[in-house]
């Protein structure tokens, strides 16, 4: 057997036990959102009945939220079961992402990384809980308060329950701006003073980006577009104390350090 041939044999191994590897973190997910899954379904109608109270707190008085499709009263605080177990699974599943591609990752890398995957769980949460507590409050205040005269406000439940998955992951991904203005600044996609520059056009990608992902009405969509806004200036704020990434993995230094990681 030729040098060549030991080569690409060594190759396949390796990427068979990668894709063993990948298999088993992807099982370890799948199953611990259906264990939480399974401690939260008992709680499932106390679930929905909490993430409503935004709703129910300016619906008219005698008024109350509906259930048009028949399997709706099961099939509603079943999938608010299954979302809220995914976003508590969260932090378990990013765990499995970078135990994956850690052994990839130079001592230097490490460092920049695990901050970046902490503060996108923290920021990530932090944004579902703006749209909780703060956005769900004033829209659902307008909402109903702009409804004509003789119309009673109530809202299907399952359309609601839409809603607010809808906003929870808009708010959710948008709070992740500044761990993406660093990855770009990171990578050496671009720098702090170039993105600074680009100011105006970011602003008006923010108030786009919230008409597309909000209720049609100006209140709501300032109320993500600004928070982006002002993320996007503490990505630029963090970005100018980060070196970008070495480009040229194959150095010699940059050798040496992964062989000292895997000693």
């Amino acid at each position: 057997m030729t040098s060549y041939d030991n080569i690409n044999k060594d190759r396949e191994q390796t990427l068979v036990a990668h894709l063993v590897e990948l298999r088993n973190r992807l099982l370890k997910g799948v199953l611990s959102i259906l264990v939480v899954f399974g401690v939260l379904f008992a709680f499932a109608n106390d679930i929905y009945a909490y993430i409503s109270i935004p709703l129910k707190t300016y619906l008219p008085e005698g008024a109350s939220m509906i259930a048009t499709g028949v399997a709706a009263p099961f099939l509603t605080p079943f999938k608010m079961s299954m979302f809220a177990a995914v976003i508590l699974a969260m932090p378990f599943l990013l765990f499995q992402l970078w135990s994956f591609i850690a052994p990839a990752l130079y001592k230097h890398e490490k460092r920049i990384a695990i901050p970046l995957l902490i503060s996108s769980v923290i920021l990530f949460y932090s944004g579902m809980a703006f749209a909780y507590y703060v956005v769900f409050p004033l829209i659902f205040a307008f909402f109903t308060s702009a409804a004509p005269a003789g119309v009673t406000v109530m809202t299907d439940m399952s359309s609601y329950l839409d809603f607010v998955i809808k906003l929870f992951f808009a708010f959710g991904f948008a709070f992740e701006i500044p761990v993406a203005t660093v990855l770009l600044i990171w990578a050496g996609i671009t720098d702090a003073k170039t993105l600074a520059n680009k100011r105006p056009y970011v602003i008006v990608g923010c108030f786009v980006v919230g008409m597309l992902m909000t209720p049609p009405d100006i209140f709501s969509q300032a109320l993500l577009a600004i928070p982006m806004w002002m993320l996007f200036e503490l990505g630029i704020l963090f970005g100018r104390f980060i070196k970008p990434r070495q480009t040229d993995a194959d150095s010699e230094e940059n050798l040496e350090e992964k062989s000292a990681d895997l000693h």
